[in-house]
């Protein structure tokens, strides 16, 4: 007999609504695996997989594979997985209309309808990371700020709303209000969801993949959700399921709970720092434990925000009564109601007494967790509150003149004026300070604290020193309301943290300029100074260029270092300040008590903040208002527009694809090393005039000043070829120690700008490889780093490993992942990029295959190794062959 999922339909119990849902505990009594003693994670795939089952896209064989989850795989096993919705910002979302766009051209060239081209599932997109920091320390900060951030992006935000007139299944949350997984958790997230469905209600878990890798900030209630490549996620927006693996599930078994004065971000830095020792890259991390009870949703959003940092797909906490409540106290109480009685009812609700198996399991005692920031370079690198003046010292190498830890002296002192105000810096002074991100932003508990150690830090009369430039950017409005109201808001202002943005700004690079003075003296004295930032993220430049050492914090002691003006000091037992009369202030002077936020936080943080907040959330401010635009099937592309360009994606576009052939005496293009990320491949901070992004923008007429980000010119494929493997820290040992977007071109032997070289390469037909190591393409889940990547016409990367995201990506955009055999790289190989290589066996290729690659040396020896292609799944073959998921999509779509 054929197997139906209608056998498995049932009704809620209850006298309202009669919904129907999909029962998985009906699987068990048909032989299917015993769903109680699986993950929760894994029950809602479960759920999913018996939702779309159809006996062609989903079979009985990805039913058997999802309920017989295993602990252990020997190989990848993948499901056709269908997330019910998409979640966008602006630096990948613009991209990705773009895309669209294109695609709707192309598909009327072939003589079809454009219109077909259409999202099949719901897409929201908040507009939160092109607002700068260009203005800041004043009550006018925020107006200037937005006003600047149309004035740049007006033109990106009019094809935006043109997308939102002329899509179907398309919402934008304008700029100005607030960052994407705030308002995904406060607002856009259901949870559960409910549908009319063939004359019946339905009810169902809420699911997504998200353009931005803290996309997982949503399972913090329980939502499914991670970050994808923005060509996969065009994909699902097409209606194509999303092909994944099914994942290994690492329990976190959370017991204690945290001491006085240790926070949410302590903790997850300290779990960052574990579970990237533990090696989770690419698996489902699952939350449970008695210790769960006592974290708030807050805190699960903070822990489950930061899973790409510590390298997991998920940071999963499953539905419960807290989860329960926060839907309630943020409005959605018509969502509690259905999300308790279908959880409850269909074996997704938690109750702590529950025994599933897990991969592995790790322990973490909350009690252990102590007050830490993170840094200097990456967030896994914990730094004990007490160490920061050692780990800074250590990390700057200058003994010979560090200071006593009580004294303000500091190493490398350069005296300035700003705004004529005489001021010194050196090494470890704290130039950026900045309350940003949804890491921990969503944080009431967070946020009031912040604001209670303000108020005692203005009645010590403490002052923020002239060089540290501070910015206060919340990731939702209902954050300025319960602080107004609070009181709370102008002991931020005292010290210089005015409101000065709705978005995330110096957490994704958009710190803005510094003071002139203070950037001539870092540069004049080669000073290594520092940036302290309640974010996620301080991979080498992210935060701004020109500093090199940044440090991940809680909103509390972004304060305290701001106050401090140094991160080179021990603020356990050291003054971080002097009062007027010269007396010493010390960090345990200012710190709240929790009981006192917690109070703050339950008269202040109410479900009427929420509900008046978000009742506009999709109106926009006058700017987007004033916006002009059209309604029409296909984009009006503008020839002189330095921001949107019709990318060459589909140029020579055929029904059928062509079969991958061999690479053929390729060249190294690249000859990298360990933990290489995204944003040393493709970077969303400034653009330097002279680099080929800059020239290319001079050469059109813009000038330096005009020049934006390159996050913001994610639609110009022109600017962003040129900026690909453009960081100015990116390391390629073919031009060490030499630092940059450089390399040599051969047989010449020649120095040049990458893009320079690959242009040499292209005109020659010369294919082109990546070699690197460890970890490459970790952060942000930044599908220009893939789509770069193919249009420099590099063909196959080499690595040791790779993060998920990124290699996704490459093989969405028909780009080759290979990783070498365990023990082997580069430098065990002998390679150094002099070589020429020809990678063998794409004519037959399958998933994992083992590929020969062999190189000849300039002397005319040659040898070989072999590697592993990373096409994981049939359908990674099957985009690979196609070039790519885009031209695979579109070539479906006119089978239709």
């Amino acid at each position: 007999m054929t197997m139906t999922n209608q056998d498995y339909v049932k009704q809620l119990p209850g006298d309202g609504k009669a919904y129907h849902f999909y029962a998985i505990n009906e699987l068990a009594r048909a032989g299917f695996g015993a769903i109680d003693r699986l993950p929760f994670s894994i029950r809602i795939l479960v759920e999913n997989i018996l939702r779309k089952f159809d006996g062609k896209i989903v079979g009985e064989k990805d039913l058997m594979a999802i309920t017989g989850w295993q602990k252990r795989y020997a190989a990848p096993v993948e499901i056709p997985f269908h997330p019910a919705r998409v979640l966008m910002q602006d630096f990948t979302g613009v991209p990705a209309v773009v895309d669209l766009a294109a695609m709707r051209d192309a598909v009327k060239q072939l003589g079809g309808d454009p219109a077909r081209v259409n999202p099949r599932v719901p897409v929201e997109l908040v507009a939160d990371h092109s607002v700068q920091i260009d203005y800041s320390g004043t009550g006018t900060s925020l107006t200037a700020n937005v006003a600047k951030e149309y004035e740049r992006n007006s033109e990106r935000y009019t094809l935006l709303k043109w997308a939102q007139r002329n899509f179907n299944n398309f919402k934008v949350v304008p700029p100005n209000s607030g960052i994407c997984h705030q308002v995904n958790l406060e607002h856009l997230g259901r949870v559960t969801i409910a549908e009319e469905r063939g004359g019946k209600a339905f009810t169902y878990p809420d699911s997504l993949v998200g353009l931005d890798s803290h996309t997982p900030m949503i399972n913090g209630i329980g939502v499914l959700g991670w970050g994808v490549g923005g060509i996969e996620a065009e994909a699902v927006m097409l209606g194509q399921p999303y092909y994944m693996s099914i994942p290994e599930v690492i329990g976190v078994r959370l017991t204690g709970r945290l001491r006085p004065g240790v926070t949410a971000t302590d903790l997850v830095l300290t779990l960052t720092e574990l579970l990237r020792r533990n090696k989770v890259v690419e698996k489902f991390v699952e939350y449970f434990g008695p210790g769960m009870e006592h974290l708030s949703i807050p805190d699960r959003a903070t822990i489950a925000n930061m899973t790409p940092e510590y390298g997991a797909t998920l940071g999963f906490f499953p539905i419960d009564g807290k989860t329960i409540d926060y839907l309630k106290m943020t409005g959605r109480r018509k969502q509690a109601a259905l999300t308790q009685a279908y959880a409850t009812t269909n074996s997704l609700f938690y109750t702590g007494r529950e025994a599933c198996d897990y991969t592995a399991i790790i322990d973490l005692d909350l009690a252990d967790v102590a007050p830490c920031l993170a840094g200097p370079t990456r967030p896994q690198d914990r730094v004990p509150l007490p160490a920061m003046r050692t780990a800074f010292q250590a990390f700057q190498g200058d003994k010979a003149e560090a200071a006593d830890s009580a004294s303000t002296a500091q190493s490398g002192a350069v005296a300035t004026l700003i705004n004529d105000t005489p001021v010194t810096i050196g090494h470890g002074s704290v130039v950026i300070a900045a309350i940003t991100s949804c890491t921990n932003t969503s944080n009431p508990h967070a946020l009031i604290g912040a604001g209670l150690l303000a108020k005692a830090a203005v009645q010590h009369g403490l002052r923020i020193p002239a060089h540290v430039k501070t910015s206060f950017a919340p990731g939702s409005r209902v954050v300025s309301r319960y602080l107004e109201e609070s009181g709370l808001l102008p002991y931020f202002e005292a010290l210089g943290f005015h409101i000065a943005a709705f978005g995330c700004t110096t957490c994704i690079g958009n710190s803005g300029p510094l003071n002139p003075q203070i950037e001539q003296a870092i540069k004049e004295h080669n000073l290594n100074v520092a940036a302290v930032l309640s974010g996620n993220r301080n991979f080498e430049a992210r935060i701004h260029q020109s500093i090199k050492s940044n440090y991940l914090a809680s909103p509390m002691l972004v304060l305290a270092f701001a106050l401090a003006g140094r991160v080179d000091i021990d603020l356990t037992t050291s003054p971080l300040a002097t009062d007027p009369n010269g007396l010493p202030v010390y960090l345990k002077d200012l710190w709240p008590g929790m009981e006192e936020v917690a109070a703050l936080a339950g008269k202040y943080v109410t479900e009427q903040a929420f509900t008046l907040e978000y009742a506009r959330i999709f109106d926009g401010d006058a700017f987007w208002q004033d916006l002009k635009v059209t309604e029409s099937a296909t984009y009006q592309w503008q020839d002189d527009s330095t921001y949107i360009k019709n990318p060459p994606y589909f140029i020579g576009f055929t029904d059928t694809p062509v079969s991958p052939q061999d690479i053929v005496a390729a060249r190294a293009f690249l000859l990298l090393g360990d933990s290489v990320t995204t944003d040393h491949i493709s970077p969303a901070g400034a653009i330097s005039k002279s680099y080929p992004a800059g020239q290319y923008l001079m050469a059109q007429g813009v000038n330096p000043e005009h020049f934006n980000s390159y996050g913001s010119r994610r639609g110009n494929h022109e600017v962003m070829m040129r900026g690909t493997f453009g960081n100015i820290r990116i390391k390629n040992r073919m031009v060490a120690p030499k630092e940059g977007a450089f390399t040599i071109k051969y047989p010449e032997g020649k120095e040049m700008y990458n893009y320079d070289a690959a242009m040499a390469y292209l005109a020659e037909g010369t294919p082109l490889i990546v070699l690197a190591g460890k970890e490459y393409g970790t952060g942000s889940s930044r599908d220009w780093a893939a789509k770069g990547t193919n249009l420099l016409g590099v063909r196959a990367v080499i690595a040791e490993s790779f993060e998920r995201i990124h290699r996704n990506n490459l093989v969405g955009m028909g780009a080759l992942p290979l990783v070498f055999k365990t023990g082997q790289n580069a430098a065990t190989l002998g390679l150094d990029g002099t070589e020429t290589y020809s990678i063998i066996g794409l004519s037959d290729i399958r998933p994992r295959k083992e590929l020969v690659v062999e190189v000849k040396k300039t002397d005319g020896t040659t040898s070989t190794f072999s590697a592993v292609a990373r096409l994981d799944t049939e359908v990674d073959v099957l985009y690979f062959q196609h070039g790519g998921i885009l031209p695979y999509v579109l070539r479906q779509m006119m089978k239709e």
